[in-house]
């Protein structure tokens, strides 16, 4: 049968417009790649730094301070990001839209882990004292400008990629779901290998160079493992922004329909934008917020948590140092546990929003998030009170069922790295909004939550005796209470796809 026809402007007939050719979803496999170079990067961060900045001399009541540094970067970094690049049309540059800033980002991120994994040796020129127990200020200074410079290249590349995909699959929500559920896995991926390589010990004897009068064996370890990061980051970078193109039938209209905004100040234009919220997105920033009030004290403390209360060990005092490395690094195996079962999550994730809706697997995954953290409580109170004996070795049986606490909570942290960023992307789209200002819009519902958590957390535990409890007690109320609104608010949420207009 011959394709319909529709009169043309001289009143004659021609053919219909062939539908636009959706892009192949090994291409959004290829684009979402670059996560695992920056998850890796993400894992050591998490597990390896905390411990490290309190051997710099910080004290844990302030350590979490430290991190106060990404929130405050990630509130203006990745909101701008996203403004700037939603204003780029496809045609105005050689790397499309998205892809310059995932560049930049990702050079950041390189030129930031060496930053952080040499502050040691940098400090040490400033004229540190470098005998154990000394606090090493030149160092910790080094290591503070590092951290930032991390944070704003993690938000610089993060939000431009996921943009990236939404501009990529055209908000259709099934294959959004995909395509963060790709993301997700390979943050899985990123998270293993990072993970697996900040719980190996002996990478000093790998890259011996790292090895230096101010940088012992935990340090250079930390700083090898910096060099890996650099080397995969590099690699999956070039895989995302060298060999996927941008859509041309998506994004063109989307920032020429934008003129007249260009004189908006940024800001104005973000804030803005608030007043135009529905009902269904407001609920998704409440859920996102605490749900990330709910991660981030995990984030800051896990490995911590294991070296002091696991195997009570501390950074402090000199004595007590191997026992809270030991600890670190099985709390570095545990959360290498917790990214396989997010991998595996991730893969069967569409399937789950699809037969119970994405709504209730959100709630769900934060109630058990919550159970998790009041697991960890459980096992914090019996790790106290019970006899080590002579070796002072945890006994097996909590430190097992400490890793299985941390391997459960995979699958929750699958859920937390996909479907807001797709419900959001359907849900702020329907409002005219770009999609980089939605995901840092979004991030705005993620940063505050850290800076509140990195503000008390370390005076709160310290009102309570200097332990990790306290903390973990606010994360488990947070997620059930996250886990409520989103069961009683998102119920199956079911997001409609976005209608073409006919032309």
């Amino acid at each position: 049968m011959p394709p319909p026809r529709r009169p043309n402007a001289g009143g004659g007939t021609s053919a219909a417009a062939p539908p636009p050719r959706k892009v192949p979803l090994r291409s959004l496999l290829r684009a979402a790649s670059v996560a695992c170079g920056v998850q890796f990067g993400w894992a050591l961060q998490l597990s390896l730094l905390t411990p490290y900045v309190q051997e710099l001399g910080i004290p844990h009541a302030f350590a979490s301070l430290v991190w106060l540094c990404g929130p405050l970067s990630g509130l203006l970094v990745q909101p701008l990001v996203g403004h700037l690049s939603d204003r780029i049309a496809p045609a105005d540059s050689p790397l499309g839209r998205r892809r310059p800033f995932i560049a930049a980002g990702a050079a950041s991120i390189a030129i930031s882990v060496l930053t952080v994994g040499f502050s040691a040796d940098l400090g040490r020129l400033f004229g540190d004292n470098i005998r154990p127990g000394s606090t090493r200020y030149g160092a910790i200074i080094v290591y503070l400008i590092g951290f930032w410079l991390l944070d704003v290249g993690n938000n610089a590349t993060q939000g431009p990629c996921r943009a990236f995909l939404a501009d990529l699959t055209e908000n259709d929500p099934r294959r959004t779901r995909i395509a963060n559920a790709y993301f997700s896995l390979f943050m899985a991926l990123g998270n293993i290998l990072g993970y697996a390589t900040g719980a190996y010990s002996g990478w000093y004897q790998i890259f011996p160079f790292t090895v230096t009068e101010s940088c012992g064996v935990s340090c250079a370890n930390l700083k090898s493992a910096f060099v890996l990061d650099i080397i995969i980051l590099a690699i999956t970078t070039y895989v995302t922004v060298a060999t996927v193109k941008d859509n041309p039938t998506f994004g063109s209209d989307e920032a020429a329909a934008r003129p007249s905004h260009e004189e908006e100040a940024f800001l104005f234009e973000l804030f803005g934008s608030f007043k135009y919220f529905t009902l269904p997105v407001w609920m998704v920033l409440i859920v996102t917020s605490l749900t990330w009030i709910g991660w981030f004290p995990f984030i800051l403390f896990d490995t911590d948590w294991m070296g002091r209360e696991i195997y009570r060990g501390s950074p402090e005092i000199v004595a007590d140092t191997q026992k809270y490395h030991d600890g670190v690094r099985m709390g570095s195996f545990g959360l290498m546990l917790n990214s396989v079962l997010l991998g595996i999550t991730s893969v069967v994730m569409e399937k789950l929003c699809r037969k119970w809706g994405a709504g209730l697997v959100w709630g769900v995954s934060n109630i058990i998030m919550a159970l998790c953290f009041v697991a960890m409580l459980i096992i914090t109170y019996v790790a106290k009170n019970i006899d080590y004996g002579p070796s002072g070795d945890p006994p097996t049986g909590i430190v097992v069922a400490s890793l299985i606490v941390f391997t459960i909570l995979g699958a929750p942290l699958s859920v937390t790295y996909s479907i807001p960023y797709a419900m959001a992307a359907s849900r702020v789209e329907n409002l005219g909004l770009g999609q980089g200002l939605a995901m840092g819009i979004l991030n705005l519902s993620i940063v505050i939550p850290q800076i509140i958590v990195s503000l008390g957390s370390g005076p709160w535990d310290a009102l309570f005796g200097g332990g990790n409890a306290p903390s973990f007690f606010v994360a488990a109320a947070a997620s059930f209470i996250g886990g409520l609104v989103a069961i009683l608010g998102l119920p199956r949420a079911r997001i409609a796809p976005k209608k073409r207009s006919q032309r």
